[in-house]
């Protein structure tokens, strides 16, 4: 809400062409000065004006209100699914026929010609060389248009994702805002965090699978067709092993862990509000030292988290390890049924279906369960959003008559109310106000008093509409300014939180200032009245936020001031300017309704109301209820008019020499988030690393991962050994029919060719049945060992990853809970939510699923090429070039990457810092009708991060195709060398295995390399949780043996200050050389004006802040007692009273003594 200029840098896609979209060019300008230096918030470009914040936010909401028409017509509940669905569908239906037509046509037709080309290579040679050539360029262009093709649909798909987060996002902050009581005393801050973080997350991550539940079904019917064609009853075999695992296992595995994601987001809504409470309210937490309980509260609200998520990360792993099995396990069916069935291994029969099957794997056994997964988790999300978007607003219809009347000039200030039957929730057993009955006059004073909880606030949000009437008449005339009973404040400049979206009037806002007794605070405010304010007014004394708070209402202009006991927040003789100057003089001609418990100002209010359990008990002038009620009144009340209030600390203490006269001086900036610079440092993988457990469990994980990935390679090597031995020792036979081509009419395999095969190979010949036999046992073996080992290795991996979530998250809590107040002072909850919500919620599932990922496809490329090497030893060079080039790119990208990671991270803080504000100060927004403007500065907010976000995926794309190309290329020399060396004695089986394994290099190398740089990237959130390990501590809670206080210390309650410096910043002296002596039992009062050090006083006992100097309570130096000796031994009843969502049991006692 600081209303600031935002960079404006020209997005180069607006202007590129088609040529330049597809192939990425536009982004070689970022690249190229992210290679050069960091990138800076600066150097993002401009958001495309489809991905406005504004204009998405527009056509959900407006979508989402005829659904609720609709549903409203039709007796149902209103769907949220409904709105994306109209929202989206066009768009992304034609993502979906692109995606159609590469999976069915070019995916299928890639296998068939890769069949036609092994052929070329069997014994006949009976192809000539042009054929060859043909089959090749054909192979190598196909899968050149792939991959342009798929990363054209990713881009677009995930973008589609995103918007569809962003305008609900839009959404979510604008029902937010109409929200009415009951539904806000029901929604917590910390579980819109969680909407707007983790659960939206969802839209990003769902679109880009989401349409495999449809193709994979088609595509496996292609598929098996092809298949049969080639092999026949073979193919039932292999497939039904697929689909059995893969629909009803994998199906099923994912959906749980959909399921499962309900749970997840419901016990994460609980961490994270309790980690709101605990940001807002740990000044209270610190003095009463309360640390230890609290973070025993959070260890057991993250176990509950924990328990769930590791049991999502362990179907995870089981899923990740069925994905990696499926293919060899179902492949090795097909073939040993083939082979049973009497038939012998070609290898354009086996490398041809081993790249089909590769080719149904990964859309089956893998984008299938995880479109199932994602589909089951967007499902939740969309559920719990719905469910938030249906609560009640404040503007719902009510069984009541609420007029704002016409602004006739003579009525305006004019307030009547007949009867009225006020209640937070329907059909109430007892009305929170009853009978109220009031004709206000324009331009009266009129004071509101009573007993604490008589129901004097409620009347005031009845009259900002805020508490619906249920019965009765409420009449209004004019606008209405409201002043709350406890200030609210947002971070930007003391200026702007007055004007709150007023323009600026230099000659009403200097008497405004006047009025509220503000002037001689801009005089001491280090830029005056552009000095910032932290959030919740953090940085100023609780007399300034109550003034500010005032002078905001004051300054709208309005007909009608509400006032809720601004009053009792400053000093005797500040009440008294304030009430004289600002609501006796200044308003002078406004209604204006105070609610005070001063009574002294009673006597020139011109109507007195007082309240009591919700009803008016009397009203009148001051002399009329002089004698009785007030009398009572005055009995009943405790002495408040000396009262001089609790000053909460200041960070600005020092005088300033500028004054509200200068309007051009620029703003001051909120302290800005620390951003680490250039590459992720080593230290911080090892950090994780070291997180997840000891060097033993750590060296089995890697024992087992490099013997499971050696077992796993070795079944393509057996059966390529295998392939070979059969093509070598098949002998000649007059009537054995002529090898098969893929796509041959008659593909029927006669028995006459098997009764040859059977008597013409004996025992004694060096092929026989028996060794046939001994090559199936030997690979059944391997099959078994890679389903053990690759189980094995997966669950040890995420119990791996658990156990450095689990760490890392207490050692984060742990430093912070132990941070100075000086942290929790200049950095906005919302910054340390981002770390406990969007960090951990990256480090708990998407980093492990990213790591494991780039792991296992770096394992499997590495044996790939080292299979190439066995082979063909010279393609040696032409892949150190490519490697070369690759590295290059990586290179170029992550120097980009990283820092726009960064900067997507920082960017999203502040939309939660916004939320967490608007959600405090809704009853002052909506009563100045600035929904409008925060409205914005949530969009402007959402646009800032959608700059970083859009950057990120375009770059990870366009990383993506490039190394798909360098994939292309290397495939490309591979094929044609076999032409250009071939001399007669290539086998089949060399070219199919290695151009099949290599076309699984295209999409493998690309999306390893981009898991790479998503682990780089998540990594951003593990350097984050670092930052916080290493911040300043406050001290040891507990003292060492030889300083520790007696039992029963203190003993008197003496209090010595010597030469006490306190300083909140360094070098800004707030006490200075403060020397006094409290002796026992004395009843001491501090006095002094706003900001005269009053609280720091408080501050210098606890131990707050940095102090120098002595310190003595009965002659024992607390700054060598531990916090905890301290603090526990000294009760303080704070200025800000602070609430914990506990009972009031547990709000009294949380050490449950």
């Amino acid at each position: 809400m600081d209303f600031t200029k935002k960079y404006d840098n020209p997005n180069p896609e607006v202007s590129a062409n088609p040529i330049s979209k597809l192939l990425y060019w536009w982004l070689f300008r970022l690249f190229y000065n992210g290679y050069k230096k960091d990138i800076e918030a600066k150097d993002l470009y401009s958001i495309n004006k489809c991905d406005y914040s504004e204009k998405l936010g527009n056509i959900m909401e407006r979508n989402w209100q005829e659904e609720c028409s609709k549903a409203k017509s039709e007796d149902r509940q209103p769907q949220f699914i409904r709105v994306i669905k109209k929202t989206f569908i066009k768009p992304y239906s034609l993502y979906g026929i692109e995606l159609f037509l590469l999976c069915i046509i070019l995916k299928m037709l890639q296998p068939i010609v890769l069949a036609k080309y092994i052929k070329y290579f069997d014994a006949s040679r009976s192809n000539s060389v042009t054929e060859g050539w043909l089959l090749a360029s054909a192979l190598i262009a196909m899968t050149l248009l792939e991959v342009t093709v798929m990363h054209h649909a990713s881009l677009g798909q995930t973008r589609l994702g995103m918007q569809c987060r962003i305008g609900t996002c839009s959404l979510i902050y604008r029902k937010l805002l109409r929200l009415n009581k009951a539904s806000t005393a029901n929604t917590a801050a910390g579980q819109i965090v969680n909407l707007l973080s983790n659960d939206v997350l969802r839209f990003d991550l769902a679109p880009f699978y989401l349409h495999y539940l449809w193709i994979m079904p088609i595509q496996t019917i292609v598929a098996a067709f092809i298949v049969y064609d080639s092999i026949g009853y073979a193919t039932f075999a292999g497939f039904a092993a697929l689909i059995i695992q893969a629909i009803p296992l994998q199906g099923y595995l994912s959906y749980l862990q959909g399921k499962l994601r309900l749970k997840i987001a419901n016990r994460t809504d609980q961490r994270v509000q309790l980690m709101n409470e605990i940001t807002n309210g740990i000044q209270v937490i610190k003095m009463y030292a309360w640390e230890k309980p609290f973070e025993e509260m959070v260890k057991q609200a993250r176990k509950r988290e924990i328990d769930i998520i590791g049991l999502t990360s362990y179907i995870r792993g089981l899923l990740v390890s069925v994905m990696m099995y499926t293919e060899k396990l179902t492949f090795y069916l097909t073939i040993v049924t083939y082979v049973l069935l009497g038939n012998s291994l070609s290898g354009d029969k086996v490398f041809s279906i081993a790249q089909l099957f590769s080719t149904i794997e990964l859309y089956m056994a893998v984008f299938y369960p995880i479109a199932v997964s994602f589909y089951a988790e967007a499902k939740i999300s969309v559920s719990r959003i719905e469910k938030f978007l249906i609560q009640e607003e404040v503007d719902m219809p009510q069984s009541m008559e609420a007029i704002t009347l016409p602004k006739d000039p003579a009525k305006l200030g004019m307030i009547k109310i007949h009867q009225g039957k006020a209640s937070w929730v329907p059909n109430p057993i007892i009305y929170t106000l009853t009978n109220i009955n009031l004709n206000l006059k324009p331009g009266s004073l009129c004071a509101v008093v009573g007993q604490v909880g008589s129901g004097k606030s409620s009347f005031l949000q009845l009259l900002l509409k805020e508490l619906p009437l249920i019965s009765g008449v409420l009449e209004i005339s004019g606008e209405v300014s409201y002043a709350s009973q406890e200030p609210w404040l947002f971070v930007s400049t003391v200026r702007n939180n007055i004007l709150f979206g007023t323009p600026y009037v230099r000659q009403r806002y200097k008497e405004i200032v006047k009025v509220c007794a503000l002037e001689r605070d801009f005089e001491l405010f280090p830029n005056g009245d552009k000095t910032l304010v932290g959030e919740r007014g953090i940085s100023l004394s609780g007399g300034q936020r109550a003034r500010i708070n005032l002078a905001r209402s004051v300054y709208r202009e309005a007909d009608i001031y509400l006032f809720d006991d601004p009053l009792s927040a400053v000093d005797t003789h500040v009440a008294k300017h304030l009430f004289e100057e600002c609501l006796l003089k200044y308003l002078a001609n406004k209604t204006r309704i105070l609610v005070t418990h001063q009574l002294q100002f009673l006597k020139k209010a011109d109507l007195i109301v007082i309240l009591d359990n919700g009803q008016i008990k009397n009203m009148g002038t001051y002399e009329e209820l002089a004698e009785k009620e007030l009398a009572h009144l005055k009995l009943d009340a405790p002495d408040e008019q000396g009262k001089a209030p609790d000053d909460r600390p200041r960070l600005m203490s020092i005088v300033s020499q500028e004054s509200i006269q200068h309007d051009d001086e620029t703003d001051p900036q909120e302290t800005q988030e620390l951003v680490e610079k250039g590459a992720l440092s080593s230290s911080v993988y090892l950090a994780y690393i070291r997180a997840g457990g000891p060097i033993v469990l750590l060296g089995f994980f890697v024992i087992m991962f490099i013997l499971a990935h050696i077992v796993y390679m070795g079944c393509d090597i057996w059966l390529r050994y295998w392939t070979n031995e059969e093509e070598q020792n098949k002998l000649p036979d007059p009537i054995t029919i002529s090898p098969i081509f893929l796509n041959d009419q008659n593909l029927t395999f006669l028995e006459s060719t098997t009764i040859n095969y059977n008597d013409t190979f004996n025992e004694t010949t060096p092929y026989s049945l028996q060794a046939q036999y001994r090559y199936i046992y030997i690979y059944t073996g391997l099959i078994l060992l890679t389903i053990f080992l690759t189980i094995l290795r997966s669950m040890l991996f995420f119990k791996i990853c658990m156990n450095a979530s689990k760490g890392l998250h207490n050692t984060m809590f742990g430093n912070v809970l132990k941070a100075t107040m000086r942290f929790f002072d200049t950095n906005p909850s919302g910054r340390i939510l981002n770390r406990f919500s969007k960090d951990m919620g990256a480090i708990d599932e998407i980093l492990p699923k990213a790591l494991i990922d780039a792991i296992q496809i770096f394992a499997v490329m590495f044996g790939i090429v080292a299979l190439v090497f066995l082979v063909t030893p010279w393609m040696v060079i032409p892949t150190v070039i490519l490697a070369v080039l690759f590295y290059f790119i990586r290179k170029v990208y992550l120097c980009s990457a990283q820092n726009i990671k960064r900067l997507e991270g920082i960017t999203r803080a502040p939309a939660f810092s916004h939320i967490s504000a608007s959600f405090s100060g809704l009853s002052t927004i909506r009563s100045s009708k600035r929904q409008a403007i925060i409205i914005k500065e949530f969009d402007v907010l959402q646009d800032q991060h959608t700059a970083a976000w859009f950057l990120f995926i375009s770059t990870s794309e366009a990383f993506g195709f490039y190394l798909d190309v360098i994939s292309v290329i290397f495939l490309a020399i591979l094929t044609f060398q076999f032409i250009i060396f071939d001399d007669g004695t290539t086998l089949a089986g060399d070219v199919g295995l290695l151009i099949s394994q290599s076309l699984a290099l295209t999409g493998m190398l690309q999306w390893g390399i981009r898991q790479t740089a998503e682990v780089a990237s998540q990594m951003t959130s593990v350097e984050r949780i670092l930052q916080y390990t290493r911040l300043d501590k406050e001290g040891s809670f507990d003292s060492l043996p030889t300083n520790k206080p007696p039992r029963d210390w203190p003993q008197h309650g003496q209090v010595k200050f010597q030469n006490v410096v306190l300083e909140y910043v360094p070098g800004e002296s707030v006490l200075n050389n403060l020397n006094f002596v409290i002796n026992p039992g004395e009843k001491v009062g501090v006095v002094g004006r706003t900001g005269a050090g009053k609280s720091s006083l408080i501050a210098a006992l606890f131990r707050l802040a940095p102090t120098q100097g002595l310190i003595k309570i009965d002659d024992v130096d607390i700054s060598v007692l531990g916090l905890h000796d301290l603090r526990s031994k000294i009760s303080i009843i704070p200025q800000e009273p602070v609430l914990f969502s506990a009972s009031v049991r547990h709000n009294l006692d949380p050490l449950n003594k």
